[in-house]
């Protein structure tokens, strides 16, 4: 558009005229235009998005710009032009849709009684002997003496056994993945799983957000989404209390009664390929929630979202985006049909030949091409927006995302 603008001034400022005062009008106009023309699409180019550190200041990162602005800096939007493959087998991936059901909570169980019952104590009096002695009268010895013996009485006290009550933890169910370890005190009811729950992995970070305050490391939301003018982060949206961490979307008078959402990234740890497992859930509809990897370097893409929502609460999607040209997108996604206010553990394994998705401990989607793959740092991101702007996930009333805790992997025993 701008070419043929410069064309078409170029033809007007050299053809012959004896009336320069239109001539100099439209220059000046023209020239507003293009510094009006130059500005928009400076607007289309990268923007910046503060995350202001919990513990140590502010946190800049980078966003894609131009097509991609709506995909936000930690999280795109379903843009219309994408490449997309929903719960059919895509190029380069596997999808897969699954109902899954959350796991029951296996209730304690009594061993029986230990031991026997103790020797009886016998407490009978000893025999006791009676002698007679002959006929009144008679001379001694004209009768010999008679010996009575008579038997004991026996006396038997039985104490009856102690009662021996032993309550064991049971085990969590037998996954092909961790889902945790069973603890009626946790807030999920399940705590972190243990260190060697993954063969040929390493625990290699865990957090139960215990305290009043984010863990070293995590850096809150600040700010306003790219592409969605309606949408809005807050670093006091994030909370931690009661064992859990919480992102709390509610309409805010500190903004106008906009609503505001939480966000935060463990930016200060990134690793290329590894195990990722966040237990969470959320109180209702409304906000989308999000658990993905996002490049350290801020540039996107690729992503790796392992499960997120549209605003439901009906089930998740998982996507891998690797490339970008234009305003379209490579990826392919899965899809799972899960109660989304119910606790699960949402996991996701990355090496470098595939990308595993698990919830509750078993496998729901994978992409099996390294082509597709994301070979560079990345961080993990969790995440509540809302998209009012755009017709969806816009809340009708306050909604929460839970966390109970994150456990990390790497490979390597």
């Amino acid at each position: 558009m701008a070419q043929g603008m410069f064309t078409r001034l170029n033809r007007f400022l050299t053809r012959r005229t004896d009336h320069p005062i239109p001539k100099i009008a439209t220059l000046i106009a023209t020239s507003a235009l293009l510094v009006v023309m130059i500005n928009l699409d400076a607007a289309a180019t990268p923007a910046t998005r503060l995350a202001a550190g919990v513990r140590t200041g502010t946190f800049t990162s980078i966003q894609p710009g131009g097509p991609f602005a709506a995909f936000g800096p930690y999280h795109h939007n379903r843009g219309a032009a994408a490449t997309t493959t929903t719960g059919v087998t895509a190029p380069g991936g596997v999808a897969v849709v699954t109902p899954i059901a959350s796991p029951t909570l296996a209730g304690p169980t009594s061993a029986a009684p230990s031991g026997g019952a103790p020797a009886p104590s016998n407490n009978a009096p000893a025999p006791t002997t009676t002698t007679t002695g002959g006929t009144s009268g008679e001379a001694s010895g004209s009768n010999p003496p008679t010996t009575t013996t008579s038997a004991p009485a026996t006396t038997t006290t039985t104490a009856a056994p102690p009662t021996t009550t032993t309550t064991s933890a049971p085990a969590a169910p037998s996954t092909p993945y961790p889902i945790g370890t069973l603890d009626a005190s946790a807030p999920s009811g399940y705590a972190p799983p243990a260190a060697n729950a993954m063969a040929g992995y390493t625990q290699s970070y865990v957090t139960d957000f215990n305290g009043s305050s984010l863990p070293s490391g995590w850096y809150t939301y600040s700010g306003q989404p790219g592409g969605d003018p309606g949408s809005q982060w807050a670093n006091s949206h994030v909370s931690v209390s009661g064992g859990l961490l919480t992102l709390n979307a509610f309409q805010d008078p500190a903004y106008g009664g906009e609503w505001v959402t939480g966000g935060l990234c463990q930016c200060d740890v990134a690793r290329t390929y590894g195990a990722y497992f966040v237990r969470s859930r959320v109180t209702g509809a409304g906000p989308t929630q999000v658990e993905l990897l996002w490049p350290a370097n801020n540039t996107w893409p690729p992503e790796i979202d392992f499960s997120e929502t549209s605003g439901g609460t009906g089930g998740s999607t998982a996507s891998d985006i690797w490339a970008a040209s234009g305003s379209s997108r490579s990826q392919v996604q899965s899809h799972v049909s899960i109660d989304m206010t119910a606790w699960h553990t949402w996991g996701v394994i990355w090496t470098p030949t595939t990308i595993t998705y698990t919830v509750d401990g078993r496998v729901w989607g994978q992409v099996a091409n390294s082509g597709s793959i994301p070979s560079i740092p990345m961080t993990l991101d969790i995440q509540q927006q809302t998209w009012c702007s755009s017709g969806y996930a816009c809340p009708s009333a306050p909604q929460s995302m839970q966390v109970d805790w994150v456990a990390e992997y790497a490979p390597g025993a």
